[in-house]
């Protein structure tokens, strides 16, 4: 479904003053806030629309391309109801259970829930952090994890039980995983049901313990990962590896969360799907017109610089910003021309330029 235009979702002209747009949009977020019984997806248009429209770049930007020139995650706070979770630019929670891409964008606190006695039976979660550079986030990489965790016993696999001898029903709670305490108050006894403190709610108990472990079911162990990070994957944003954190007796290993940390290019930055960078062009070239080499993600591509560009013009690379997590297309680099004044120029230049102001500043009809 095409985006509407931003100045018909705040209701303003696109002469509209920075103090009218903000005025437009404080009006109709009061309408349409979810908390009022308004309507969330309108609420979350509008949020897009004035995180463009109050900023003087994006809008110059907008005003120019279109949304293409501001990316589809310009109002990435006002748009997710996420942001601010995990402290990254993409607080999101990619679940890569298989080490592939998995379900993308599920919430990060969100998914199935585990009952009680599941989730005391399951290993610990353990968390890590990679660094990868700019160039790694746009085009996705792979990452070896390097880890030094509680891993399943190699002689018992994890079962507890010596090889040769099984699991026997637990005497201490025959089997049920917990016990009944009964106290004694001034209003009558009381009972209460508590884990089973030898067999740790299982009901089951080792006929002989395992000799390495020592009924433990696990033991620290180095672990190699190779983790896949997607195309398009932005500073901040946490993968999460289903079963690949601490190893527990008898249970489903914990989870693994990576967060991705994005090195700063000394180039390039990012908006989004977008790129942005500056290029500078002399005064001639600027004024006549010329075609220049841009440096992309991609290479280097050739631009061409209309005649009378001004310093601080943007042009649009089409399809060489950051690919789309949810699809194969690719977002837009914008190159922002920055015209250079020479600080120092010969007797001749310097005639030249004042013979060119002379004659600029007569009139036709002189």
């Amino acid at each position: 479904m095409a985006k509407r235009d931003y100045y018909e979702v705040l209701g303003v002209s696109k002469t509209a003053s920075p103090d009218e747009i903000k005025k437009a949009f404080r009006r109709a977020a009061v309408e349409h806030h979810p908390d009022r019984g308004g309507d969330e997806e309108k609420f979350k248009e509008l949020n897009e629309a004035y995180e463009v429209l109050k900023d003087e770049a994006k809008r110059k930007r907008y005003d120019q391309f279109g949304h293409a020139g501001v990316g589809s995650s310009a109002a990435s706070d006002g748009g997710n109801p996420y942001a601010g979770f995990g402290g990254g630019a993409q607080s999101v929670n990619f679940d890569f259970g298989d080490l592939g891409l998995g379900d993308i964008f599920e919430n990060f606190f969100g998914g199935g829930g585990h009952s009680t006695r599941q989730r005391q039976v399951q290993g610990r979660d353990v968390e890590t952090r990679v660094e990868i550079s700019f160039e790694q986030a746009v085009f996705g990489t792979e990452v070896e994890l390097n880890l030094n965790i509680e891993d399943n016993c190699e002689h018992c696999k994890g079962t507890t039980v010596e090889p040769g001898y099984s699991l026997k029903t637990c005497d201490n709670c025959h089997g049920q995983g917990q016990v009944t305490n009964v106290m004694r108050t001034v209003f009558g006894n009381i009972q209460q049901a508590a884990t089973c403190s030898v067999c740790h709610g299982t009901g089951k108990i080792p006929e002989k313990v395992c000799s390495v472990c020592h009924g433990k079911g696990t033991a620290k162990k180095a672990q190699n990962i190779k983790l896949k990070v997607p195309a398009g994957i932005d500073d901040g944003a946490t993968i999460r590896l289903r079963e690949h954190g601490e190893a527990v007796a008898n249970g489903p290993k914990g989870d693994l969360y990576v967060n991705v940390r994005v090195k700063a290019d000394k180039k390039f930055t990012r908006e989004g799907d977008l790129i942005l960078s500056e290029e500078h062009v002399n005064m001639v070239d600027a004024t006549l017109g010329a075609e220049i080499d841009v440096l992309t993600i991609d290479g280097p591509v050739t631009m061409k610089v209309p005649a009378g560009t001004q310093s601080g013009s943007d042009f649009k690379l089409s399809n060489h910003g950051v690919p789309h997590l949810r699809g194969s297309s690719r977002g837009t680099h914008i190159v922002t021309l920055i015209v250079d004044t020479p600080t120092k120029i010969s007797k001749r230049q310097r005639s030249l330029l004042e013979n060119f102001n002379e004659n600029s500043q007569k009139s036709i009809f002189s």
